[in-house]
């Protein structure tokens, strides 16, 4: 793996990103020694990490399968759904100042032409769990809504948030959730978070995850905040944004 070197972990991260003309979500980082400042000169010692392109053929986290084979090709691919969202998240939005219970409405009505305009319509029911509203797609063509790898209902999940924002007086909590691809998902994340959290404390160095919505890294944040020997954090921006995992003590 290329090792570069700079004079802070920022600066050599973003030294090997140019490099290899690739992104940080693109890229599997080790950071190999965060370096040191020294005192007038004396000391100083450069930071180095170890950076490569992440296969993007690695077996995917959940598999998402439609609940019943579909009859039909479905003329919409993810693609489609990409620039469909991107249309639907610059629609100008006319209402503002809504009660909570008329912004969900209005979410659940938003969610549902969205959902048509992919050629894979939903009856949308909302629940309340743990102070967060969850927004049920139920639909006859799973696998639109979910998408490869879950991306298109993180987008989907994305927009709900952004939506809800704008038009809400008050701030909601929202998730999107098509079949139990979400119970599916936590229960792997809860996974990841400790095998993570085991990588951390056996090297010694953090570990950057891929980028995922905000109650994604909630949950594994959850998970590891009862392990004394490793912290998180988050960095970079929406809906890019990725946690980071290191030891909550150098000393490890």
């Amino acid at each position: 793996m290329p090792i570069y070197e700079n004079l802070t972990v920022a600066e050599a991260i973003q030294e090997g990103l140019q490099v290899l003309g690739i992104t940080k979500d693109q890229a599997v980082i080790e950071v190999l020694d965060e370096g040191k400042k020294g005192f007038l000169g004396l000391g100083k010692k450069q930071a180095r990490v170890s950076i490569e392109k992440r296969i993007v053929e690695e077996p995917a986290p959940v598999e998402e399968v439609p609940a019943k084979p579909l009859v039909e090709p479905d003329p919409v691919t993810t693609e489609d759904a990409s620039s469909v969202m991107e249309a639907a998240a610059s629609e100008p939005v006319l209402l503002t100042d809504l009660s909570d219970e008329e912004a969900l409405a209005q979410l659940g009505l938003y969610l549902t032409n969205i959902s048509k305009a992919l050629n894979a319509p939903a009856l949308v029911k909302t629940a309340r769990q743990d102070g967060v509203i969850v927004f049920h797609l139920e639909t006859q063509k799973q696998g639109i809504l979910i998408g490869k790898h879950g991306k298109t209902l993180n987008a989907l999940q994305y927009l709900a948030q952004v939506y809800i924002h704008r038009i809400a007086k008050n701030k909601l909590s929202i998730v999107v959730n098509v079949g139990d691809y979400r119970e599916k998902r936590q229960a792997i994340l809860e996974r990841l978070a400790s095998r993570t959290a085991e990588k951390v404390k056996r090297t010694g160095r953090p570990v950057f995850l891929e980028p995922m919505p905000a109650f994604e890294r909630k949950q594994i944040h959850s998970v590891l905040s009862k392990d004394a020997y490793v912290q998180t954090h988050s960095e970079g921006d929406e809906p890019y944004r990725y946690l980071v995992v290191e030891p909550a003590d150098k000393r490890i």
